[in-house]
């Protein structure tokens, strides 16, 4: 299926010269860059296409290759790592790619600079429905990038029913076979949703419920875990971890014994969107890369490769992409669309509390995988040393297949 899917899409692209030869939309557009100048992207861990492997591309090196600008591209893990580093200011980034809530704050707080979207030839393309959102109203500092939902994916092999709730996470039979989302956000929200509170209610009181919920949960877990989830539910270390929809469809070609569910109490559903902060050196540079990733070739590309939903008409009516904008797990219809809610931005006074909590919850004792790595490490550097006194001693990518909801 795999292969099919790569020589089907890979033939229907070389048709339309889409690839190192392209003829991208607009190229009068990106006329007049300064070749050689840098532009500084921050994105999320494999969140953007980067190899021409299977037919795809690297859609940064297309970048270069167009206009002649160095994209230095640099990740993060969560928007609360990005946001300390913009808010800190000790690196300046041209673009960066926050979620809602967190796009919410920074304009607030003014660490995000206005531009025109309309002045991009392919901002068209942005399905209205992604337009005048409540993090950005006036769709002044922000062009959506992807679409996601956070749901909880499991290994049929090692869990014996099928979840329908997200107390499963709190099932001792599981005990150190469960993962947690180390993203305080998406943490707090699985309790927040089993004692049927909103995530965005500021009480404060609520908060310590649900801190508390995740104190009783830590001996259970295996560990907390971003892009590290991959190699373990790939691997079949683990039995479950709340995680968003693309990853799982990526981790699924990987490892067929593993499904997704959106659990009844409710799930968080997100948009991502490329801002340019107030820091920003190169904002022409900025405004060009975002438009090249609206281009429907570069969006197509990015969709099948990140496996995230898109915003862009573009790339959904695309007929290569048909089967894709069919899956349920990405673009539910009514019959398949479970209880959803953005996160907002919250006040201060409920901000702070919340990393106090969340520090409090790290530190709590339980079954914390980082104090064994750290055992592991002594003992590995003790062997390595008595090894080398006795011997003088001398060193991924993938693609998926769509699994059907």
């Amino acid at each position: 299926m795999k292969k099919l899917l790569f020589l089907l899409l890979t033939l229907a692209l070389l048709g339309c010269t889409v690839f190192a030869v392209s003829a991208y939309e607009h190229e009068d557009y990106y006329k007049g860059a300064k070749k050689g100048e840098v532009l500084n992207v921050f994105n999320w861990g494999e969140y953007i296409s980067d190899s021409y492997e299977d037919g795809m591309l690297d859609v940064n090196r297309e970048f270069e290759r167009l206009t002649g600008i160095k994209v230095n591209y640099v990740t993060f893990e969560s928007n609360e790592d990005m946001y300390a580093k913009i808010k800190n200011g000790g690196v300046s980034y041209d673009i960066v790619v926050p979620s809602d809530y967190m796009i919410e704050r920074m304009v607030s707080e003014g660490l995000l600079q206005s531009f025109d979207p309309e002045s991009l030839p392919n901002y068209h393309y942005i399905d209205s429905k992604y337009k005048n959102m409540y993090y950005d109203p006036d769709n002044t500092y922000s062009v959506p990038y992807n679409v996601g939902m956070v749901g909880l994916i499991y290994n049929t092999k090692m869990v014996d029913e099928t979840p329908t709730s997200w107390k499963i996470m709190w099932d001792e039979k599981y005990a150190g076979k469960i993962l947690m989302i180390d993203n305080p956000r998406d943490a707090f929200a699985i309790p927040q949703k089993i004692l049927g509170y909103s995530f965005n209610d500021p009480d404060l009181k609520q908060l310590d419920d649900v801190a508390q919920m995740l104190i009783d949960q830590k001996p259970l877990l295996q560990g907390y875990v971003m892009d590290e989830v991959f190699n373990k539910m790939e691997s079949g270390e683990a039995a479950m971890v709340p995680y968003y929809v693309g990853d799982y469809i990526i981790m699924h070609d990987i490892n067929p014994d593993l499904a997704f569910v959106y659990p009844e109490e409710g799930v968080n559903i997100f948009v991502d969107a490329m801002c340019i902060p107030r820091t920003a050196q190169n904002v022409d540079a900025a405004l060009k890369y975002i438009n090249f990733m609206l281009d429907p070739e570069i969006a197509l590309t990015n969709a099948w490769y990140i496996g995230y939903a898109s915003p862009n008409t573009a790339v959904v009516e695309n007929e290569d992409y048909a089967d894709m904008a069919e899956n349920q797990y990405l673009y539910p219809d009514d019959e398949h669309m479970p209880n959803v809610e953005y996160f907002h931005n919250l006040p201060q006074e409920t901000l702070n509390r919340f990393s106090e909590l969340w520090n409090q919850i790290k530190m709590a004792g339980g079954t914390d995988n980082s104090v064994y790595f750290g055992f592991g490490v002594t003992a590995a550097v003790i062997v390595f040393y008595f090894v080398y006194r006795f011997f003088q001693k001398r060193r991924r990518q993938y693609w998926y297949d769509f699994p059907e909801a």
